[in-house]
């Protein structure tokens, strides 16, 4: 019996770190069709992400939202999205931030990674949920059950 791998098998071929899309948009999201962008045949795993907009925060009941952009937001996204896939060996990614006005139930940020590996696709997607949220000059208004209103994560 032979030892496991420490490390997945090689490739045949080096990632191709493709940025497939990085968008901002106020158009309804497709998780679905974001997977469809970075399939490949090197591609053994195509993990997607799907931020849905939740109804409650922090305890209180939230009815809608819209999230604003700053006019930088298109550029700082698409420097995100090559930045972590020039750090991940992955095949290609597609990310989307929705902004406007969003329902409950509605996704404001679809995440698509494809790699030859799970655990790559897993680990890359996962960076670019956290650098989207930590980097992109998005802004969230929350409106609440209650008819009160807020802004999240806004400078």
């Amino acid at each position: 019996m032979t030892a496991p791998a420490e490390h997945p098998p090689a490739r045949l071929d080096e990632p191709a770190r493709r940025v497939a899309l990085a968008a901002v948009t106020d158009a309804p999201l497709d998780v679905d069709a974001h997977a469809d962008l970075v399939g490949s045949r090197a591609a053994g795993a195509v993990v997607t992400f799907s931020g849905v907009v939740r109804d409650h925060d922090h305890g209180a009941a939230v009815d809608r939202l819209v999230y604003v952009a700053h006019p930088t937001a298109v550029r700082v996204l698409a420097d995100v999205v090559a930045d972590v896939a020039s750090r991940h060996p992955v095949d290609a990614v597609a990310v989307s931030h929705r902004i406007g006005p969003l329902a409950v139930g509605d996704v404001a940020l679809a995440v698509a990674v494809s790699a030859a590996h799970r655990g790559e696709a897993f680990t890359a997607a996962a960076a670019l949920v956290d650098e989207v949220k930590d980097r992109l000059p998005v802004w969230k208004h929350q409106f609440l059950a209650d008819g009160t209103d807020e802004w999240v994560a806004c400078p």
